[in-house]
């Protein structure tokens, strides 16, 4: 069995590693950029070494580096997560190389399923059924509009190096063609170095269901049954649960085995997922489901599988790796009630899901639930990676079960100033559709404007709000604000509060009650005598901030004075203004100055936290100042446009 082991990652998969692999026994070597110098990974690890600045591509993508560290340390094996060099088959050789030991496939089985086109060509000679399309070699811009065309729109674009939803584009007609699959190839060629993509046939209908299998090196191969992860957006998962809903024992059969025949075609070793897209349209079918791509790592939504199987995938890894027989065998597995999880990402809905950079001031996440985590109050999200910062998982005996545990641990979520998507997941799994298993990956974007919409405290609420703030204890000290009375202008106030008794006070007039009040980020002017006060459902007091929830709310509302509640996302102003929301690089300008413009138009692209964002024009109008160009780095706030509206 092996002693100890280098992780060749960060974040919340870092720490999921260390914790079994020291629990199993293992010494733990953790590698740092600059950003993740008192990252939660570093602290939790046995020995840290750091490895670059902050950019990935200069530390946590440069295998050399990786490998000089666990040769330094007396690492034994270099574990890569998911992610980074999971997938690539030129480090996991050098790994091998260099006398260590490969948590991962064999480097031929990465190779052999990294380009999605030799992939589908090797499952079709397995007996796999895949997806029609467009594998060829020809990857000029006309052949494959000519190509599209063809196969008939919807089409998606697909970086052949891809994963993790990058480098992905659905196109709905030829006219959108050529525009998408420039910025396909852009990120696919930032994200990857492969600028090459296929082409599939976009299924209206469609279904995400991935199998979890599992090799070892003397030859056995086994399922952990499968996901469904079709709650995506932007062709990133979401909401992922096991088993599958609507999934009966004749499919699963057909499914789970034809993962396994895939895994055995390339003689694969270790963790490894097998996708499939299902056409929905008459619920699920052996007969309608595809081969898509293989995972050749560690999923993000392995937890789903361990909950409802029981077992330890990264132990599972471990054991493998140090060349042990697969813990079960197929009998030996069974499914055993219900598991949800939900990616908490540092992004704000409302703001077309623009990563929310900042410092992590109050970071609570719920108990009675698993949680999976990299980061800690007052860490600081960084621009240079992923924005997920938790992964929130939730079981029951049914879908029902989990479900319902799975939204309200959503709810208790309390995250400040940083924005999350808390509110909208929880908003998601309460809609009727996805309680009744009716799922698709077009679910959200059909009901995206009900899940974005931030809810509106009432007068009696924000009147509440408004009074536990001014009750609430200045820093240090330590009492809870007490309303007494429902209704009326009767409370007790502790001494040491921010309460001043003659608030509102005027000579020879009545008392004026109105207080200016931050409520969640956009300040708000609130008559205290309105209405009268209700007690709210629950609050929580974090230093300058309350928290107020309503008993019928998905999320808590955040009060706070003005001067603490933080700035507002910066974006497109109302005068044509066009501010970069966050650090990043540029990678596309489509305008020049003096260029006339249509509301809605694609300005520039902005690619931040492995994601390429695009800013549009707000009106009609004329580009009036352009100081930017592609290729250009940019920080938080720079100005990237302004647009004089038309006349």
């Amino acid at each position: 069995m092996l002693k100890s082991l280098l992780i060749a990652n960060r974040g919340e998969i870092a720490c999921r590693i260390i914790r079994t692999a020291r629990a199993m026994g293992l010494r733990t070597i953790a590698v740092y950029s600059d950003a993740d110098s008192n990252a939660l990974h570093v602290r939790q690890a046995d020995e840290a070494v750091h490895i670059g600045p902050s950019p990935a591509r200069e530390s946590y993508l440069v295998g050399e580096k990786i490998i000089a560290a666990a040769k330094a340390t007396g690492a034994e094996a270099i574990h890569p997560g998911y992610g980074f060099l999971s997938e690539n088959a030129e480090f996991a050789e050098a790994v091998l190389a260099a006398g260590l030991v490969w948590v991962g496939p064999k480097p031929d089985s990465i190779r052999a399923m990294g380009l999605k086109d030799a992939a589908k060509a090797r499952m079709i000679a397995a007996g796999v059924p895949v997806t029609p399309g467009y594998l060829g070699e020809d990857q000029s811009p006309e052949r494959l509009q000519a190509e599209a065309d063809a196969i008939g729109y919807p089409v998606l674009i697909k970086a052949v190096a891809g994963g993790g939803g990058k480098g992905m584009r659905r196109v709905e007609s030829a006219a959108e063609f050529a525009d998408a699959l420039a910025s396909c190839k852009r990120e696919a060629a930032s994200s990857f170095g492969d600028d090459r993509v296929l082409l599939e046939k976009y299924i209206l209908s469609p279904r995400h269901i991935e199998v979890q299998v599992f090799g070892d090196t003397h030859g056995d191969v086994v399922h952990l049954f499968e996901r469904d992860c079709s709650l995506q957006r932007r062709h990133q998962k979401v909401i992922e649960e096991a088993p599958a809903p609507g999934m009966d024992a004749e499919t699963r059969e057909a499914i789970c085995a034809a993962a396994v025949r895939a895994a055995k075609a390339v003689d694969y070793v270790g963790a490894g997922t097998i996708e499939f897209i299902a056409d929905a349209s008459e619920g699920l079918r052996p007969d309608r489901i595809w081969f898509m791509e293989m995972n050749t790592r560690l999923q993000v939504e392995h937890p789903v599988t361990e909950e409802i199987t029981g077992q330890d995938l990264v132990e599972w890894q471990l054991r493998v790796a140090s060349g042990e027989p697969l813990p079960k065998r197929q009998d030996e597995l069974s499914i055993q009630g219900w598991a949800m999880e939900a990616r908490l990402y540092a992004e704000d809905p409302a703001k077309g899901f623009l990563p929310s950079i900042g410092t992590l001031d109050y970071f609570m996440l719920p108990h009675g639930a698993r949680i999976e985590t990299g980061v800690a109050e007052g860490a600081a999200v960084s621009a240079f990676y992923d924005p997920m910062i938790a992964k929130l998982i939730a079981t029951g005996h049914d879908r029902t079960e989990a479900r319902m545990q799975l939204a309200d641990v959503c709810k208790d979520v309390r995250v400040q100033p940083v924005r999350t998507n808390a509110e909208f997941m929880a908003r998601l799994l309460q809609t009727p559709e996805f309680a009744d298993g009716l799922i698709d990956t077009g679910l959200i974007e059909r009901k995206l404007d009900s899940l974005i919409e931030r809810e509106v405290p009432d007068a009696r609420l924000l009147s509440a709000g408004a009074l536990l703030l001014l009750a609430s204890p200045e820093k240090g000290v330590a009492e809870q604000p007490v309303l007494s009375g429902r209704g009326n202008r009767e409370w007790v106030v502790s001494s040491g509060t921010r309460w001043n008794p003659l608030f509102g006070f005027r000579l020879n007039a009545a008392p004026h009650h109105t207080v200016r009040i931050a409520v969640d980020g956009k300040t708000t002017d609130i008559d205290l005598d309105a209405t009268g006060p209700v007690e709210p459902h629950r609050y929580d007091i974090d230093g300058d901030s309350v928290w107020v929830q309503a008993e019928e709310s998905n999320a808590p509302h955040r009060f706070a004075f003005p001067a603490s509640a933080g700035a507002e996302s910066i974006g497109t102003a109302g005068d044509g203004t066009l501010l970069a929301p966050m650090p990043g690089r540029i990678t596309a300008v489509d305008v020049a100055p003096g260029a006339q413009v249509t509301k809605g138009q694609r300005l520039v692209t902005l690619e931040a936290m492995k994601m390429e964002h695009a800013l549009t024009a707000p009106f009609d109008g004329t580009v009036a100042e352009l100081p930017v160009t592609a290729g250009g780095q940019v920080t938080e706030g720079t100005l990237l446009v302004r647009v004089e509206k038309a006349a």
